[in-house]
């Protein structure tokens, strides 16, 4: 499968669950744990659990022209993509992501021995005892989890665009 139908996939089969509650500051870096869930293409009925944070560092809507870099999220491994050749994917498709570095940092990686649905009905209740609005739950397609998180993030982001804009004309108000 190729990055082009990655992507598509991605955009048609990741759901948010469960998103993070707070909204991401204007002009602070904010780490973003997730759960992710994905059925297992090798061990059909159990399901993959991802878990982990993504580093966004200052996810301003104004930013320099520079590219967004990927780190942690295995583009080259598990895809075999060249960073650049990311970075070219999403500007060719005017896809533009307002921040200049998202780092990911896979925690754990387990084997749920449960179905997708009872697992994500499993750590939707793990999450409200906890009392967790922190920590996203997303489902997305295993081979493309990459992109389901890029998704995620994205949202996120844009969720917080209009504060952000208002934030950032307040700031200019006080020079």
């Amino acid at each position: 499968m190729d990055i082009e139908q990655r992507w598509k996939k991605a955009q048609e089969k990741t759901e948010v669950i469960r998103g993070r509650i707070k909204a991401l500051p204007t002009f602070a870096s904010t780490r973003v744990s997730y759960i992710f869930l994905a059925e297992s293409v090798l061990n059909e009925g159990n399901t993959i659990v991802r878990r982990g944070r993504v580093l966004i560092e200052k996810p301003l809507i104004l930013l320099p022209e520079d590219l967004p870099q990927f780190e942690g999220f295995s583009f080259e491994e598990d895809l075999n993509i060249e960073q650049g050749a990311m970075q070219m994917f999403f500007l060719m498709r005017g896809i533009r992501f307002p921040s200049l570095k998202y780092n990911n940092t896979v925690e754990t990686l387990d084997l749920d021995e449960l179905s997708l649905s009872k697992s994500v009905e499993k750590y939707k209740k793990v999450l409200e005892k906890k009392e967790n609005v922190s920590t996203a739950l997303v489902v997305g397609p295993e081979d493309c989890w990459q992109f389901s998180l890029l998704l995620y993030m994205a949202s996120l982001i844009g969720r917080c665009a209009k504060s952000d804009i208002v934030n950032i004309i307040d700031r200019f108000k006080t020079f």
